[in-house]
């Protein structure tokens, strides 16, 4: 219970305070008006699914083309777990729900931001996609466990920012593509972003163009343009054919899997030299010869910049001639012939002394001291 003594401090402060409350505004925001501005439209997708269930194989390709995938959110994504979508169904919560979240535990993105794809997990009939780090703080449980009085895991100090998006199947989780995939969480992410090997291909003529478009690919397309048309291979061969050391190598990129159809992409340098297609109860296809209808690719080269470079320019001569150990302005001795000239220790003395000749009877020792025989 307050004494009198601070009742007595507490009612001076109100009344110091009293006519400056008086003038001031205060506004409260209150749950509908931030969220006012918060869309809720949702449409439902309507993807065709496989009646296959997922394989391991699928699996890891998902895992392999989907973690750190970037997109771009098409709504506002609430931080942390709760936001589940049916595949080609509804999102739930629903609308005033959804509002009603993002009010109470703030935006992990808003409309337009960037988001990447973290972490994958597979449980039964969903799959769950922790987005920017997902909505828990790393070794959130091994950080409060303590043995000896030293923690098990450091506490990092983080806040999480990162939502998580549990996408749900009806009967389990089919045999699904990474594209199939981005078309069903089109209502919340959009991956329809360029890559760099899509805009490289938009810079390609037409009929190279409609080959990626197509994921074909022709005898005689370089690494990028089988990346942009197929992605990357599921396995790589590299060989030498020829027993010299120094002999061609070439890689063979793969693609698909039995019973599915397999394409052998050889590669010799920088170019497919021979493409084997190879499809159930059918012969193997082979192609052999150049298919780019005349367009040649550039040779790859590589330029050394050298920065404001003046061959004309003497100063600019002089720092990228060898170093010296001659004066400025001294130059290099007639006889020195490209060997390398010790200095005379006897010219600085006595100059003479290196043009004159010296008598043999000053080379000769002296005889060595002792008794006369």
């Amino acid at each position: 219970m307050p004494t009198s003594t601070s009742r007595w401090v507490l009612a001076t402060i109100l009344l110091t305070l009293a006519p400056a409350a008086a003038q001031a505004q205060v506004f409260v925001v209150g749950e509908k008006t931030a969220t006012a501005d918060i869309k809720t439209d949702f449409t439902p997708t309507k993807v065709p699914l496989p009646d296959e269930s997922l394989s391991e194989r699928g699996r890891r390709e998902l895992v392999r083309n989907l973690e750190a995938e970037q997109g771009f959110a098409h709504r506002a994504l609430p931080l942390g777990a709760g936001l589940t979508l049916h595949a080609n169904g509804n999102l739930s919560p629903g609308p005033e729900q959804y509002k009603e979240m993002i009010y109470k535990k703030g935006q992990a993105a808003a409309p337009g931001d960037r988001v990447m794809i973290t972490s994958l997990q597979f449980k039964g009939d969903r799959i769950i996609f922790d987005l920017n780090g997902g909505p828990y703080a790393k070794h959130r449980y091994l950080s409060h466990i303590q043995l000896n009085d030293n923690n098990v895991v450091a506490d990092p100090g983080e806040t999480p920012t990162g939502a998580r998006i549990t996408l749900v199947f009806e009967g389990g989780v089919p045999e699904i593509s990474a594209p199939e995939i981005k078309s069903l969480l089109e209502p919340l992410i959009d991956f329809a972003v360029k890559t760099t090997d899509e805009a490289y291909a938009d810079t390609l003529p037409a009929p190279l163009k409609e080959s990626i478009a197509a994921h074909e690919i022709l005898v005689g397309m370089n690494r990028r343009m089988v990346l942009a048309a197929l992605g990357p291979p599921e396995s790589k061969v590299r060989e030498q054919p020829s027993p010299e050391a120094n002999g061609s190598h070439y890689e063979e990129w793969i693609y698909g899997h039995v019973p599915k159809t397999v394409k052998f992409v050889r590669f010799v340098d920088d170019r497919v030299t021979l493409i084997k297609i190879a499809a159930m109860d059918k012969p193997m296809e082979i192609h052999d010869k150049n298919e780019m209808a005349g367009y040649t690719i550039a040779p790859l080269t590589r330029e050394i910049a050298l920065g404001d470079d003046k061959p004309g320019d003497p100063e600019q001569a002089s720092r990228r001639a060898p170093p010296t150990l001659l004066k400025p302005g001294e130059g290099s001795p007639t006889n020195a012939n490209g060997r390398v000239l010790f200095p005379d220790e006897n010219k600085h003395s006595n100059p003479a002394s290196s043009t004159q000749a010296v008598p043999e009877s000053a080379t000769t020792p002296p005889p060595a001291s002792g008794p006369t025989p």
